[in-house]
């Protein structure tokens, strides 16, 4: 076996999904520095130590974590260690990296699915395991591969991570609204306070917005600006997989799932698709078809079947 000398890489739609919550990141830091300068002495230290806590993608414990209690994931049986295993060390092979720096997980569902997460998670669903070919079940794991090699999967986590605090203030915000517009219509001694209360917090909310309307342009366009470059992220790891030796059974995944999708008549679970809301890049997320409009095919993280076996196709007419 020949290993490459860069074992991972970043490309563009990495970059592209760092960037793209680079305003969030600013939301959060603020959050983060006001926080800490009610709860510290100082207000910088606070925000160092959450900005360093990015590293913990990389934390086998922590990343362990995720995917038994986020993921739902579970360690695999004996006989299921066996195949997947087996499968693996060919797909890295032809790669050239060294399969055993990943960590391998079965997730417990009646659904063709995968997933790449943190630095070094690649789970597989039990009915993948039971209902694929050794060269199906392969492509499926080598699109994973190229979600990890090509940075996508720690660089999702990481976004998302640091746009955490952003997302949280504003829930809490919404929520504080909705619970005041109630009050307001109710009645009651404290009806007064109550409209005082939702005025305040209306107009510091709009105050804010006016003054820093780049920030909330950048968040309000961020979502569609996102799929858009997940969806590319998809693209790039079925190109990895195809390059690697699995594009046939690739593509006899994606025209089984392109099979099911037109005999159920509507929009299935994707065979191999995109980044989803729990930090993780994914095979098997609801994709968003013609059914949601055009605002669904915007904020859709996965392309549709034939988008993808069109993008594969001259890569399988030169083989």
């Amino acid at each position: 076996m020949h290993l490459t000398q860069r074992q991972r890489t970043i490309d563009v739609a990495a970059v592209g999904q760092l960037l793209l919550h680079l305003p969030a990141l600013f939301a959060s830091v603020v959050i983060v520095a006001a926080l800490s300068h009610v709860l510290l002495p100082v207000w910088w230290p606070g925000v160092l130590l959450w900005l360093g806590s990015g590293a913990m993608a990389f934390h086998r414990p922590t990343e362990r974590a995720v995917a038994r209690h986020l993921l739902h994931l579970r360690h695999p049986t004996a006989p299921e260690r066996a195949r997947v295993k087996r499968v693996w060390r060919e797909v890295t092979a032809r790669a050239g990296i060294e399969g055993r720096a990943y960590e391998l997980w079965i997730e417990d569902s009646d659904h063709l699915n995968a997933v790449a997460a943190a630095g070094h998670i690649v789970g597989v669903t039990r009915f993948s395991l039971e209902s694929l070919s050794n060269g199906q079940l392969a492509a499926i794991l080598a699109h994973e591969l190229g979600h990890h090699i090509r940075g996508h999967a720690w660089s999702s986590l990481l976004g998302q991570w640091y746009a955490l605090p952003g997302r949280l203030a504003w829930a809490t915000v919404r929520r504080l609204l909705r619970f005041l517009a109630v009050s307001v219509t109710g009645r009651g001694r404290m009806r007064c306070w109550t409209v005082v209360l939702f005025l305040v917090v209306c107009s510091a909310v709009v105050v804010a917005a006016l003054s820093y309307w780049y920030v909330v342009l950048a968040l309000a366009l961020a979502p569609y600006l996102l799929a858009a470059v997940a969806r590319r992220a998809e693209l790039r790891a079925d190109h990895h997989a195809v390059t690697t030796g699995f594009g046939a059974p690739l593509a006899e995944v994606l025209d089984i799932m392109q099979a099911a999708e037109r005999e159920s008549g509507h929009v299935t679970a994707s065979a191999l698709s995109g980044c989803g809301e729990t930090a993780v890049v994914e095979t098997g997320t609801p994709a968003r078809g013609r059914s949601q409009g055009i605002l669904g095919k915007l904020l859709s993280s996965h392309p549709d079947y034939h988008t993808r076996l069109h993008h594969i196709a001259p890569y399988l007419d030169e083989r």
